[in-house]
């Protein structure tokens, strides 16, 4: 059989190289094609903050104003011991509150979200909008009316007794009349100017100092039958508040004729026995018109093992027991007068609310 005839070798084709494969791997050294992180400004970080701030502390404010409004109205509405008729319908609008409080905050977080698709400033705006809104609610006479209730529900007891001297401060403001009161207010114009220095020299209430002077000499300084002398009648005071007032005075002795003398021994006793008392005003001023003789008003306190104004009054006398009644009465004349430009009469219109507003003071500073 034959063989087949073998081509020439010049006839073959040379096999062709293979292609080679582009390397996937990634190449080696700095790559010019990435992207460089965003490094957000100076200060970026601490104006987010800032924002976070005004909008958590503007919530705040919104919450816990709505929280004082609505629980003092509840209070008022609801007050009594009836179990159906005052304490469970009460228990039901706490419980209200809360559901109340929740759906709030997801209202919140939901709008949140929508004001930040919009611009990221927009959700404090918002949140300081509503803080100032009910800030401006807040000077106003009703919310004090809202508050005293929601103060006498969380007080209990004690802040009961406390409102019931307010209520009789009130009623003597009203009993002098606003007549009586002016007169008084035109004769104490002389004496302002050493009253407000000794009030400012040991720090007390202007305010409760000129009642002092009311009670005491009603602004015709003279001695009187039983060894008081002056503006505020000093008889008996502690050593250390001469003292006091003459170093404050920068006096070597006192002259108790002299009306800024006898103010700075006031303001010094005032000051004395609110720090014995520990800053309570109505054992103050009882303090002050007891003076410091047979161990003064803590030594009655300690043998009949009282501790408030409400429990010590069955063991004093009737004039030291009204005696702070009728400082702070005209005390609230002048504070009234100071912030009104007069005299409000309190059955008038409106002004019992609105003098409830203004406060008592030394007791609250109302809102």
């Amino acid at each position: 059989m034959d063989k087949p005839e073998s081509l020439p070798e010049a006839d073959i084709d040379p096999p062709k190289p293979k292609p080679k494969r582009k390397s996937t791997a990634p190449k080696k050294g700095p790559s010019k094609s990435r992207k460089k992180k965003k490094v957000p400004p100076p200060g970026y970080l601490q104006h987010k903050l800032a924002m976070l701030a005004v909008e958590l502390i503007s919530l705040s404010i919104v919450a816990i104003s709505l929280i004082i409004v609505l629980i003092g109205y509840s209070a008022d509405r609801f007050t009594g011991t009836s179990f159906f008729g005052s304490l469970l319908p009460f228990a039901f609008g706490i419980l209200l509150l809360v559901l109340l409080t929740l759906a709030s905050l997801l209202g919140w977080w939901r709008l949140r979200q929508w004001l930040h698709l919009k611009a990221e400033y927009l959700s404090p705006l918002v949140a300081a909008g509503l803080a100032i809104i009910i800030g401006w609610f807040t000077v106003q006479d009703n919310f004090a009316l809202a508050y005293g209730r929601f103060r006498t529900l969380v007080g209990g007891k004690e802040e009961a007794g406390r409102v019931t001297l307010e209520h009789q401060i009130y009623a003597a403001y009203r009993r002098y009349g606003t007549k009586d009161l002016q007169k008084m207010l035109v004769r104490a114009k002389k004496f302002t100017p050493s009253i407000e220095a000794a009030a400012e020299a040991f720090d007390v209430d202007v305010n409760i100092l000129h009642g002092i002077a009311a009670a005491e000499s009603s602004f015709l300084p003279k001695d009187s039958a039983d060894g008081g002398r002056g503006l505020f009648q000093i008889t008996q005071v502690p050593k250390a508040t001469l003292e006091e007032a003459a170093e404050r005075l920068e006096v070597a002795k006192l002259d108790l004729q002299n009306p800024k003398h006898n103010a700075f021994v006031a303001a010094a006793t005032l000051k004395h026995y609110l720090d014995e008392m520990h800053e309570d005003l109505f054992l103050a001023l009882l303090a002050y018109n007891i003076g410091p003789a047979n161990g003064g008003l803590r030594f009655i306190m300690d043998q009949y093992h009282t501790s408030d104004f409400t429990t010590i009054q069955p063991y004093l006398q009737e004039m030291p027991r009204g005696y702070p009644v009728r400082v702070l009465s005209h005390a609230l004349a002048f504070r009234i007068w100071r912030e009104e430009g007069k005299l409000l009469a309190y059955e008038e219109g409106q002004n019992a609310l609105h003098i409830q507003h203004i406060g008592i003071p030394g007791l609250h500073a109302g809102f």
